[in-house]
This record gives structure tokens, sequence and C-alpha cells, in this order.
């Protein structure tokens, strides 16, 4: 992996920003992307997304889309100690979620957070057996009472998130980072955006990343309604199952990027499954088979407007939703790949084909 590619991994996983307060990441999508792209335009969310328009208006539209939120919280409400109640943004194990640093970003600027926990101490004799949940969980800044939390400007609405430090790992093969589900997305997309500036694509190409994905995959539907695409990629990061076995499981580090064929929300069509295939046998990209247990911006965009046919060009990481994720650089290479030989065969005939085999 270059230096360079390590450094925006680096700053897009330790930028912070969770569902309805991406601007962060926001901010450093377009400065990034405004020299790559005829235009950048926002939807009404605030997803954001660079436009290589293409002479002939009959090419086909490709939508190739991250999201930008990652898991956090929000304050629901300050206890008269002057801690806090907060409500999750994406899903959280409880278990994981004690113990941890944060940031509370206020009006007035970001304030350092701890989640609570109890000392082994005071749990003797307790009831040990309790099911933990996240909003018995309160949130610690140090104040001392309510009022004085207000007055540094805390207010219900807030968002909490998490402050970690990207690292690699001693073998240099995987990275630690909070963030990755889904600054993998941003990631890629600004990285086959600058690899493509200078080719003429044979598509419309619209390449950027939504809001509030973690919270009911909500952003992609204004974006996917405003920019009308003819085919929908999401770029997204979902949870491997490898620690004990790689034996039926799906979501194994350093086995490709993620072919995605069946989640909750989507069945990959045909056409879109085939066509997936064929790129990355041609160019050999190695990729991996993935059913999932969640979803991803493609559920929801695959039912917006006629009907759009989408997929997934995803990667794992182990441990996602938490502190501390761990991903295989090799993964992020070939799903790069992906991307960006998917965009480029995407003419006209072959989008026709596509939707002859769906």
């Amino acid at each position: 992996m270059e230096d360079k590619t390590f450094a925006m991994i680096k700053e897009l996983t330790e930028l912070q920003g969770t569902s309805g307060n991406e601007r962060n990441i926001r901010n450093y999508m377009h400065e990034r992307m405004a020299p790559l792209v005829d235009r950048v335009e926002t939807d009404g969310l605030g997803g954001i997304f660079g436009i290589r328009e293409h002479a002939d208006k009959t090419a086909p539209r490709i939508m190739v889309a991250a999201h930008m939120d990652e898991v956090g919280f929000m304050v629901a409400g300050i206890t008269d100690r002057g801690l806090f109640r907060v409500v999750p943004l994406g899903g959280w194990n409880a278990y994981v979620v004690s113990a941890q640093r944060y940031t509370l970003q206020t009006s007035k600027g970001d304030i350092p957070v701890i989640s609570s926990s109890v000392p082994p101490h005071l749990l003797r004799g307790a009831d040990e057996g309790k099911k933990v949940k996240v909003t018995d969980i309160l949130f610690d800044a140090g104040f001392d009472t309510k009022e004085e939390a207000l007055a540094f400007g805390v207010r219900p609405g807030d968002t909490i998130v998490p402050q970690v430090e990207t690292i690699w790992t001693a073998n240099k093969k995987k990275i630690i980072s909070k963030a990755w589900d889904n600054r993998y997305g941003n990631t890629v997309v600004l990285e086959t955006l600058e690899a493509l500036k200078d080719e003429k694509l044979p598509n419309t190409l619209i390449a950027g990343a939504n809001v509030q994905e973690e919270v009911g995959l909500r952003g992609t539907k204004g974006a996917v309604h405003k920019f009308k695409p003819d085919l929908f990629f999401a770029v997204d990061c979902s949870a491997a199952d490898d620690l004990t076995t790689t034996k039926d499981t799906f979501g194994h580090l350093g086995e490709g990027f993620l072919l995605r064929i069946q989640d909750p929300g989507m069945i990959t069509l045909k056409g879109m499954r085939e066509f997936l295939l064929d790129t990355a046998e041609t160019h050999d990209i190695p990729y991996q088979y993935f059913v999932s247990k969640g979803g991803t911006d493609a559920g929801a965009a695959h039912v917006m407007n006629d009907g759009v046919p989408s997929a997934v060009i995803g990667v794992c990481a182990r441990y996602i939703h938490t502190h501390q994720t761990m991903f295989h650089i090799d993964d992020y290479a070939a799903a790069k790949e992906m991307v960006a030989q998917v965009i480029k065969a995407l003419d006209k005939s072959t989008y026709e084909t596509i939707m002859d085999m769906n």
C-alpha cells in the first residue's frame, strides 16, 4: 500500500461523523473531489457526489455510493449529576460500549467524554446476569451538574463519536481503526476518481457518499431520486466471520473483495452478478461470495424510482461497529481495482446486456 493511501485512510477513519452530523467527512470529500470531476452536488439531506458528465445524454448513468456516517450516539437527556443518557445511532453490541473514549460534538466545540462502566468491586454480590442495554450506559464528560453541562453548550441532540487512532498491525498486512464501515467507501471513491481523472469514460459517473446509512439507509433515497442513475453500486464494509474458521462462513480477511449475492434487503440480480463475476475474472481480481445478515444502501436504491439494478462492491473487517476494527490491505486493493474496472466497462452495450439478463 502506498504511503498516500495509508495517509488518506488514516485521515478519513480518524475524522468523526455519525448519522445526521456528517459535516467533517462531507467537507473532506468536497475538497478532494472537486478537482477530479465536472462539478460537485449535494442532495437535500447532505449526501455529496462528484459528477463526470458524458457528452452523449443516452450514455448510462452509473452511481457509485459510499456512506459518510459511522456508528455513534446522540444525547437524549442530561441527568442532575451532569451525565448523559444516550440513544444509539446504528447497531451497537452493548458489551463493547462501556469504558471507552469518545468526543461529544456541541455547538460550542468538541468535548472529551467517556462511557460509564461498573468496577468489579461494585459487582460483588450483585446480579451479574442482568442483560446490559445501550440505553443503560451513561456518558461522563466530568461535569458535576446538569447546569454545568448546559453552560458548556451540551444539548439533547448532540452527537457522540468514538475517539480512536488509526495504526498498522506489526506485520503491515492489516490496519486497525474505527469507522472502516464506511470510510472504506469514501477512500475508494476518492482514489478511483483520482485514478480515472485522465480517462474518457463510456458513461456519466456519479460518485460520492450518502448520509444516514447506519440508521436505516435513509440518505440514499433522496440521492437516487435526485441523480436518477441507471445502475447503482454501493461500496461498503461488512462484518468478517473468520476468527475461528473459514468453513461455511462469509467474510474472510485477505481473500478479496466481497461479491454480495443476497442480504435481507436485496437479491443481486442475475445481470449484475454475472457482470461483476466476468469483470473480476477478466482482470484477475480476487473476490469472495458474500451472504449478509445486514444491508447496504443498495437495498434502498434498487427499489427507488422505477427500479434501479444495484450491487455491492464490498470489503470485510473484523469487529465492525466498535471502537476498533481490523481490515486487510489486500482486500482494499482488490476492491479499488474492481470499482475502477466496473466504471470503465459500463458502456451502453454492456448496460443493455445487463438489463437483458435480469
